[in-house]
């Protein structure tokens, strides 16, 4: 092992390293550990990205080459920001100030998400895992048409609900568990048909040339696993490894890590227990709890001091996380002043509660606070209705994370486009585009497409596809020769979409916006080869995750944004100058179905992690809001409040009662 020069007495002034500048004593000691094992457990606000770029910084500074450096994280968001900021810090390094030609042959740190790294393995050594280099990646949306089409088909539609079957699926893959496994194992009625359809998914994602999320992660363990030269030149390319959001890793993440590390175990990961929020979707927290018995000596450091929260709110979060017992004990400390109370709105109804919401937002939006610097936070997806209504009466804007850009029908046809020219078998996307727009190709049709027995069509049918087909391959041949945004051109001209838009009135003009929308973000690609531009863009479109639509190219209503309106879960990550929580009741938020664990108290402790991630978004202005009476599956029920609020010190809260009663939460009907 090399010489650990890092963990001496530090001897050097900071102006001649200012990448270390500005560090308080904690995050200093993490960016200075550069070999071994490092495990960084980083508090809600405690400067996490920081640390970690200005780490990498330093390797450089310190002759580590920038190009053996691998940094993961889990979305697309946080990799960019880390990204930037690593390019500013190497920029200001002296030490990293080599000549440009050798930056240039060298690169910089490989900064990516999970899944993306997944991508670049799989297509990078496609022939040893045994896959075609131009697989199509499906989103969450693909995945669930085909386990639709695969229940329909055992006539099962009505007896089991496609998200919770794909979910289980997704789960179970996670655990780095083969459908020939599960099938082997699977106990009773509902295992049994998961293991069905999931055989039958299986098969549709293999006939189409296509992975899904959990095979990005699945295929490349199993590409490192059993090829000893790829994973050679894995360890040969990067020699230090960092993993963000450790706590979040599932267990093929877990030996994913493992086997790129070894054999140096230059490791660094970073999490924090009591933002663990997502056991249910198999993130396992233990990942975190036993990293210094998966690797022995490993240094741990504490980041306990918050840089974004008042002192009233980060004592709220402590008192919350407190209640918790399966955690790293660390107590936030910050230096900000005290700041205002925390706000406690006791609604009448869920009417009144949103009413409150979106007057407050105006008033902070007219004493100088930005919209977009407001976020409305809340458990279930039903209860943004009831909030955007009232936003809208009250002339605020405002947006709902989680309609994302990439959504959006006519995006995701001419992405469809793209994807099956570079992918002829692509079954989904060919089923997509046939008709958008029509082209007289109809059902009976596409079923021979698809199951290659073209050849059997009528005259006139066939010369329909053999024009189709025609169409792809010069997609293909724009796509090989020209940019990523004429490629984009051609297909809205050739395809007939602009001139079928166009005829749509006000709602295709739209819809052309939107298009022409992507166009301008696939600028984004102008310096990368024209089909490698191609690839990325899908790539990046596929694996989009609900935070990336903060930056999606959408247009803001005014320079001052909208304010966002998102789960508790979608969160995680953000920050915002003032947080509403809404919907603290019991019940809701502790949600009564939040687990699908058998152990209640675990449950709690997740739903209890959940609410302190959402009260440490704050930086300034906190509000808590329940409501009295809750329309709940159509019956309006007595609420109570969360026992979640009991855990906050009273002195730290300021209570609100309703000036009035809306009409819509009188009279409530009790069960």
């Amino acid at each position: 092992m090399p010489e650990n020069k890092s963990n001496k007495p530090d001897k050097y002034g900071d102006s001649n390293r200012p990448h270390l500048a500005g560090l308080n004593p904690a995050q200093r000691e993490a960016a200075l550990a550069l070999y071994g094992p490092l495990m960084i457990v980083a508090g809600a606000g405690a400067g996490k990205t920081k640390t970690i770029t200005h780490r990498m910084a330093h390797m450089v500074s310190e002759g580590i080459p920038a190009d053996a450096i691998l940094a993961v994280t889990f979305t697309n968001k946080a990799a960019g920001e880390m990204r930037d900021r690593v390019a500013k810090l190497l920029d200001m390094t002296p030490e990293a100030n080599f000549p440009l030609s050798q930056r240039a042959k060298e690169g910089g740190p490989f900064i990516s998400t999970f899944h993306s790294l997944g991508v670049y393995l799989l297509r990078r050594h496609s022939e040893s895992a045994g896959i075609p280099r131009n697989f199509s990646i499906w989103d969450r949306a693909d995945s669930l048409r085909s386990v639709k089409a695969a229940l329909a088909m055992k006539e099962m539609e009505k007896l089991y609900e496609p998200r919770r079957v794909l979910g289980r699926i997704s789960r179970t893959k996670g655990e780095g568990i083969s459908a020939a496994d599960f099938a082997r194992q699977a106990r009773g009625p509902w295992e049994e048909t998961v293991a069905d359809i999931w055989r039958a998914y299986e098969n549709d994602l293999q006939k189409s040339g296509a992975l899904d999320f959990d095979d990005l992660l699945v295929r490349a363990l199993r590409l490192l696993s059993d090829n000893a030269g790829v994973l050679e030149q894995c360890h040969t390319r990067w020699q230090h490894v960092t993993i963000d959001e450790y706590q979040d890793t599932n267990r093929v993440q877990l030996e994913l890590v493992r086997l790129l590390a070894r054999p140096r175990n230059n490791i660094c990961v970073v999490g924090d227990i009591d933002q663990s929020i997502y056991s249910w979707r198999g993130a396992n927290m233990e990942n975190l709890m036993s990293f210094e018995n998966m690797f022995p000596g490993a240094k741990t450091v504490l980041l306990e001091q918050n840089y974004r929260s008042t002192q009233n709110i980060l004592a709220a979060a402590n008192g919350i996380i407190s209640h918790n017992s399966k955690r790293v004990e660390k107590t936030l400390f910050t230096k900000n002043e005290g700041g205002e109370k925390i706000a406690v709105y006791h609604a009448i109804g869920e009417a009144d509660e949103a009413a409150f919401i979106a007057e407050k937002a105006a008033s902070l939006m007219a004493g100088g606070t930005s919209a977009g610097e407001i976020a409305v936070l809340y458990r279930a997806n039903f209860q943004s209705r009831v909030l955007e209504e009232a936003f809208l009466y009250a002339g605020v804007p405002y947006r709902v994370l989680g309609t994302r850009f990439f959504e959006r029908k006519e995006v995701k046809d001419v992405l469809s486009y793209l994807r099956a020219a570079l992918n002829p078998q692509s079954r989904v996307d060919l089923a997509r585009i046939i008709a958008v727009p029509p082209r007289g190709i109809g059902k009976q049709t596409l079923i021979h497409m698809l199951e290659g027995t073209e050849g059997g069509l009528g005259r006139a049918a066939g010369e329909k596809v053999r024009s189709f087909r025609a169409l792809l391959r010069r997609i293909l041949e724009t796509a090989n020769a020209k940019t990523l945004p004429d490629t984009l051109k051609t297909i809205v001209a050739e395809s007939g979409l602009e001139a079928h838009l166009m005829k749509r009135g006000e709602e295709g003009q739209e819809q052309l916006e939107n298009i022409r929308e992507l166009i301008t973000l696939s600028m984004r690609y102008a310096n990368m080869p024209p089909l490698e531009a191609a690839e990325k863009l899908i790539e990046d479109a596929a694996l989009a995750s609900e935070q990336d639509s903060l930056n999606s190219p959408e247009k803001d209503y005014t320079d001052g944004g909208r304010v966002s309106l998102m789960t508790a879960h979608a969160s995680k990550g953000l920050e915002f100058g003032a947080v509403f929580v809404a919907g603290l009741e019991e019940g809701l938020f502790p949600h009564e179905a939040a687990g699908w664990r058998s152990d209640e108290a675990q449950d709690e402790e997740e739903e209890r992690r959940l609410f302190y991630v959402s009260v440490t978004r704050a930086r300034k202005r906190l509000f808590l809001t329940h409501a009295a009476v809750r329309m709940m599956y159509g019956v309006r029920e007595i609420r109570i409040p969360s026992s979640f609020l009991s855990h906050i010190n009273p002195e730290l809260l300021e209570h609100i009662e309703p000036s009035e009663i809306p009409a819509s939460d009188r009279e409530p009907t009790i069960r």
